[in-house]
């Protein structure tokens, strides 16, 4: 007779099988069971956070940072409801999580029990996929597939809900056989002729630009090397959204910067002007179209991606090439070498006029800033944080606003899977959590949240997760003492009415680090932030370093929500008007 298991040991089974080492959670009633079988298990090692929307963005940071899923236990109820946040983070990035939950005994199901609530309902939106294991011989198998479609296709977040009983049950367990090529033919449903149509377009276009996005990081470091490839041999020139910022060298010349509402100028025109659009692995969201109709209305574009519902969901397009990233880079770059061997040299001359274009556009430098020497400006602090960093192989994490946007426009990012950040939910509270993801994957690395101190305050009680831990994760928080995209929006949109949007009450973010036994600096002028930062990265140990910025400071270049994408605000010069912003840009901010 087959030895027989109970559901809590058969849990750590599949862990074991899937090759898992780190688990974040917080125990409860529901999932006492798995946590006082954890102890068994040397091969799992627990991060306990101290909320479980932590628990969901360390893992998030964890599986964005390594390319490997993350996971997370909560218990029922509130642990699960507190974990949908860190979910739909998850969905909208698609970050691989398998989120074990536990439930009630399946008796009291339905009934109002302590601590119930509907998880696989309540979380059915915000996952790819869930389940409800009320069977304990579907537990092993059920957990499988959940690792099955976490990380296949478009990666996403699952979540498996445990009942109590389940896991007291005993049953037998059959080891886990990992299927081959699960992202590879199964996912492809390209051809040699859509390659074929594709090189036709590139030949024939004088205007292209390569679109780029986090499925390209998804894809894995190969795809991100290939797309190199692919850049170098046709001599095209390429931006990113958000979320695809390290898939191609920050500092490279053919490199135009992240595009967007707060892209740089040259990236949204060469969008907006391009004859050839070639979308790989972004979304057409709506923080780089704009105004859809006026969304670069002279292009063929094209859009390669893994997920098929993500084509012509916003934006038409001529050309749709469903698969993997990195296959369909490797066939492109395959047929390219045989049927145009010398393509970059061969049509060099017909782009010269286009990248000449791009140059004009370049000279604007809408980067640029009116430095203080007094005052520090928020761009000038993350501008010597990366002169200060970028050789030392630096994991960047941040929350969301204005911080999130001047990092994405002066941290340069030569590598992939190096910036964490939550870009289709922006939610705030993200970045802290996810440091703490980030340095439990890679213990021996550089790893800074660049933070704003009103996200701080959000999840800062993950200070003490850190602390517990020893993890010297770095904490630069660009503190204006706003909510600074808040004010932003309020002073163009609303008329400077600035409605609860001002901290009036903050902590002393030294003393509140010394608390909880972490490092805590400061820096109030421009002649300090060197000395600041290099204090910072010399201490192996956890820091706090307060950057106390210009509060006045906005965030430029600036896409007027509701205008089309090349109707671009430089700086504060540029003023904004009932044309600029009408109701309905109002209504999209």
């Amino acid at each position: 007779m087959s030895k027989l298991y109970s559901g809590a040991e058969i849990v750590f089974k599949c862990l074991e099988d899937q090759g898992v080492k780190i688990v974040f959670g917080y125990p409860g009633g529901a999932v006492l069971p798995i946590y006082d079988e954890l102890k068994n298990h040397k091969f799992v090692k627990h991060i306990l956070v101290r909320h479980e929307q932590g628990a969901g963005h360390a893992a998030e940071g964890y599986a964005r940072s390594s390319g490997k899923p993350g996971v997370l236990f909560v218990t029922s109820g509130p642990g699960a409801t507190n974990t949908v946040t860190a979910l739909t983070d998850a969905y909208m990035d698609s970050i691989p999580l398998v989120c074990i939950t536990g439930q009630v005994p399946t008796h009291l199901i339905g009934t109002d029990a302590f601590q119930e609530c509907d998880t696989t309902g309540i979380t059915r939106p915000c996952t790819k996929h869930n389940w409800l294991v009320k069977n304990i011989k579907d537990l092993g198998k059920t957990i499988h597939k959940a690792f099955e479609i976490a990380t296949t296709g478009r990666p996403g977040p699952v979540l498996v809900d445990i009942p109590k009983d389940v896991q007291f049950q005993k049953t037998s367990y059959t080891k886990y056989k990992k299927q081959k090529k699960l992202n590879g033919k199964k996912h492809n449903h390209f051809s040699q002729k859509d390659i074929d149509e594709l090189i036709k377009l590139m030949s024939k276009s004088s205007k292209p630009i390569f679109y780029t996005g986090g499925g390209v990081v998804n894809s894995g470091p190969k795809a991100s090397a290939l797309l190199r490839e692919l850049v170098n041999t046709t001599g095209f020139p390429i931006t990113s959204t958000l979320q695809g910022l390290g898939a191609y060298p920050g500092e490279d010349n053919q490199f135009l910067g992240m595009l967007g509402m707060h892209g740089s100028y040259e990236a949204n025109n060469a969008m907006h002007d391009c004859d050839l659009m070639i979308n790989i692995g972004a979304r057409f969201d709506d923080r780089i179209t704009g105004k859809i109709d006026e969304f670069s209305p002279k292009s063929k574009k094209v859009h390669i991606d893994i997920d098929p519902s993500s084509i012509n969901k916003i934006v038409k397009v001529n050309l749709a090439i469903v698969g993997d990233v990195a296959e369909v880079i490797t066939s492109t770059i395959k047929t390219i070498k045989k049927v145009k061997p010398n393509f970059a040299k061969s049509n060099k001359q017909k782009i010269s006029k286009w990248w000449e274009k791009i140059e004009k556009w370049r000279s604007i430098k809408s980067f640029d800033f009116v430095n203080s020497t007094e005052l520090i400006k928020p761009q000038y602090a993350v501008q010597r944080l990366y002169e200060l960093t970028k050789n030392k192989d630096t994991y960047i994490t941040t929350e969301v606003g204005q911080h999130q946007m001047w990092a994405a426009q002066h941290y340069k990012f030569d590598k992939p899977n190096r910036w964490m950040t939550s870009g289709g939910l922006g939610t705030m509270g993200y970045g802290l959590p996810a440091a703490v993801g980030v340095q439990v994957a890679h213990p021996n690395k550089l790893v800074i949240d660049i933070d704003g101190e009103a996200s701080f305050l959000m999840t800062m009680q993950e200070l003490s997760t850190i602390c517990q831990y020893k993890l010297p994760v770095k904490i630069f928080i660009v503190n204006n003492k706003w909510m600074g995209m808040v004010r932003q929006w309020q002073e163009l949109i609303h008329s400077g009415r600035y409605s609860e949007s001002y901290t009036e009450s903050l902590p002393d973010f030294v003393k509140l680090a010394e608390s909880f036994g972490i490092v805590g600096l400061k820096a109030e002028k421009s002649s300090e932030v060197d000395n600041a930062i290099k204090e910072m990265i010399k201490i192996k140990k956890p820091v706090l370093l307060d950057m106390v910025v210009d509060q006045k400071e906005n965030c430029f270049p600036m896409i007027p929500s509701g205008a089309a994408h090349n109707e671009i605000l430089l700086g504060p010069e540029d003023k904004t008007t009932d044309e600029t912003i009408n109701e309905e840009g109002m209504v999209l901010v």
